[in-house]
């Protein structure tokens, strides 16, 4: 009985996460309709999404500290409220200026949202599950990108923006129903590790999460992985397949399902190998990186678009960065102790949407630059990201020297004897990360 209610609970913080992907992606698939709306320019467009992620990425640490206050469901609650609001103004106004503000709205509730139901994966399931049900709420979640293209985009073409946002709005409020009924911190008895409660407290807590190794193995492992299909999927991959490569809106639709497809099933590896093998998840991280910049790199080298087939290869390899940041929650989580996790998972999480903030504009700027929607333009764009993984990479290789080094303090190990005593193994290789 205990296991399915822990399945009921993660259901419902599940569910709730999907709707903060479905408000997090709605932008994405009504750029014209927000033109027509609002009468923007598209550089004026940009700043929705621009905006919506800064303030997502700021919001992190922060909600994390609070989370770390009060509680997964509390957290889960405020979001969902905020995203409620957000989408709701939206739906009514026609305020360029309103709308921009509406959009940063969601984008804080989304902030508090993944890493509230993330938190209660440690809280429900037994150490040996944990790393394949965080790679499943990051990937399940991605359904509200389904949403988002099938009847979100239904609702915007048929009965209009108003009507659409104001679903978004209602299955948000669905979704808080549920989690008021169902969603709990931890099962009934639970000892869980007091959290500070002072502000003084939360700055120190905050320092302290920040130096371990752990977390900034963490923050790294996820600057690297997800940036290339979030900045792909969230604005340039579609003007660049169909402007700089020739496909069809109808072609790159499919590539996009195709993407969540692949992020699917990699999820799955990714969450089996890391729950298997803890002492190689960087390495997967590694690999993840390696990957997306050779599959980059067969795209941007040609002189001419790329034959469809290569694209379908390039966005099955980069959906794989998804997933791969979940591992970065996964080694700051058994970096830190119970009461500071939330803060330390807000820490991890800026990195990759740091890393997707920075490419996204720089990719802008040089579009701009070279003249326009071009496939020259877009080809030099997308070479930003290899400075992006290049610091990424350099910042895994030094953190995790020094996450190995902690291995031998007595008072950084033991947050990590429960994950790896089941089966049991030499700790000092398996904590490395």
């Amino acid at each position: 009985m205990s296991a399915l209610r822990a399945w009921i609970v993660w259901s419902a913080g599940l569910l709730a996460y999907t709707v903060a992907v479905l408000n997090r992606t709605t932008f994405g698939v009504a750029g014209l309709e927000a033109a027509q709306r609002f009468a923007a320019s598209p550089a004026v467009l940009s700043t929705f999404v621009v905006l919506q992620l800064t303030v997502y990425a700021a919001a992190q640490i922060p909600a994390g500290a609070l989370l770390d206050r009060f509680g997964s469901r509390a957290m889960i609650l405020t979001g969902g409220c905020l995203m409620i609001v957000g989408q709701l103004t939206l739906a009514l106004t026609e305020s360029l200026p309103v709308a921009i503000t509406a959009r940063a709205v969601v984008g804080l509730g989304d902030a508090f949202t993944f890493i509230s139901v993330l938190r209660l994966v440690p809280h429900w399931f037994p150490p040996r599950q944990i790393p394949l049900v965080s790679q499943l709420t990051g990937l399940s979640g991605q359904f509200g990108q389904v949403l988002t293209a099938v009847p979100f985009l239904g609702l915007l073409a048929g009965p209009g923006w108003t009507v659409a946002f104001t679903a978004a709005a209602g299955l948000g409020a669905l979704s808080l129903m549920l989690t008021v009924l169902l969603v709990r911190n931890a099962p009934h008895g639970a000892v869980i590790e007091d959290p500070v409660t002072d502000l003084r407290a939360t700055l120190k807590s905050i320092k302290t999460v920040w130096m371990r190794p752990g977390t900034r193995l963490g923050f790294f492992s996820h600057m690297g992985t997800p940036f290339s299909i979030t900045v792909f999927a969230l604005m340039w991959g579609v003007p660049y397949l169909t402007v700089a490569q020739n496909v069809s809106r109808a072609g790159a639709g499919t590539l996009l399902t195709i993407s969540v497809v692949a992020a699917i099933v990699s999820g799955v590896l990714i969450g089996i190998i890391t729950g298997r093998h803890p002492h190689r998840r960087s390495w997967v991280v590694l690999g993840i990186i390696a990957g997306n910049a050779l599959a980059w790199t067969a795209v941007l080298a040609l002189p001419t678009p790329a034959p469809y087939w290569l694209l379908v290869v390039l966005v099955t390899v980069i959906s794989s960065g998804g997933p791969g940041s979940v591992v970065g929650f996964d080694i700051a989580r058994t970096f830190n102790p119970g009461a500071t996790l939330g803060t330390a998972q807000g820490a991890v999480n800026v990195g990759g949407f740091l890393a997707a903030l920075v490419v996204m504009q720089t990719m802008g700027l040089i579009i701009e630059a070279a003249g326009g929607y071009s496939f020259e333009s877009f080809r030099l764009a997308w070479c930003v990201q290899y400075l992006v993984w290049a610091v990424a990479v350099v910042g895994i290789l030094i953190t995790r020297r020094k996450a190995r080094r902690t291995i031998g303090d007595i008072a950084e190990s033991r947050y990590l004897l429960e994950y790896f005593t089941d089966p049991p193994t030499n700790r000092t290789d398996d904590a490395r990360g």
